[in-house]
């Protein structure tokens, strides 16, 4: 059965993007000094204090994870779980997630604006590529929304050839828009994507999208062979979000999900299982 939720308002992040000193501290945490000092500390061997506060918090399922030793907050983040928890389908018909987290699937239409991590985007500014874009003009726009509880590695959905690898840079925008009566701050958030030639879904695009302030996106290739299940890489501290696009006549997603996506809910997914299934 499937467990739909309502994405919950971060009081934080309200106070970030719409007060104004909000505003003057976000510019001040987004500059890349900032976020290389909090890395370092949490690639630190001091930062193993926050790992005990940090499961409790978070119900983290400690239990999934691999036996050892930590060594820094980040090398808990990335854990990896016991051998067998996630396991994929290995009917070529299925449409598999790339990653625990909260799904919505939105079919891509030429002018289509998707939400994702407080930030809007069309699918052109996404890619920041207007004839890959229209590729999927038709298709689907599926988002996977990682949540700090969340097993932060993530694999290929399907089989493969990856053909390339795109690094983009994050951004922050100051705007005024007219029916506003104060200035907003959007963030055009660091991401990376791969371009694969899939073996059931046709050319598709795998993304990343990091974190504002720390999160890291660490990937294992840039070209090449790919497997479904194979490990494409994982989150360093922060949310987190996995993008998927597909081409027009691809892939079937069933009516619930997509009505639940309509009216803003999420499906709780786990990384491997079957979301959809090829046309």
């Amino acid at each position: 059965m499937k467990e739909f939720k309502k994405p919950e308002v971060r009081s934080d992040l309200r106070f970030l993007y719409e007060n104004g000193f909000g505003r003057f501290l976000l510019k001040i945490a987004t500059r890349p000094w900032v976020s290389k000092i909090a890395g370092k500390y949490l690639d630190s061997r001091l930062s193993r204090r926050l790992i005990p506060g940090f499961i409790e918090k978070n119900h983290i399922l400690a239990h999934e994870a691999e036996e050892r030793e930590y060594r820094s907050f980040n090398d808990y983040f990335t854990r990896t779980l016991k051998p067998g928890l996630r396991p994929f389908s290995e009917e070529a018909d299925d449409f598999t997630s790339p990653a625990d987290s909260l799904l919505s699937v939105y079919p891509i239409e030429k002018d289509s604006v998707f939400s994702i991590k407080n930030s809007r985007y069309t699918v052109s500014s996404l890619l920041r590529d207007e004839e890959l874009a229209a590729r999927f003009e038709g298709g689907w726009c599926c988002i996977f929304r990682l949540t700090v509880s969340d097993y932060h590695r993530y694999s290929y959905f399907d089989s493969g050839v990856q053909q390339k690898n795109v690094r983009l840079k994050g951004k922050l925008h100051t705007v005024n828009p007219i029916a506003e009566e104060h200035y907003r701050i959007y963030a055009e958030n660091a991401r990376e994507y791969a371009v694969i030639e899939t073996e059931n879904f046709g050319v598709a695009v795998q993304m990343e999208v990091g974190a504002l302030l720390v999160g890291r996106i660490v990937n294992h290739k840039t070209k090449g062979e790919v497997r479904r299940g194979e490990e494409k890489g994982c989150f360093q501290y922060g949310g987190s979000t996995v993008i998927v696009l597909l081409q027009k006549d691809t892939a079937v997603f069933d009516a619930d999900l997509l009505e639940a996506s309509r009216k803003g809910l999420e499906w709780k997914v786990k990384l491997g299982q079957t979301v959809g299934r090829k046309k």
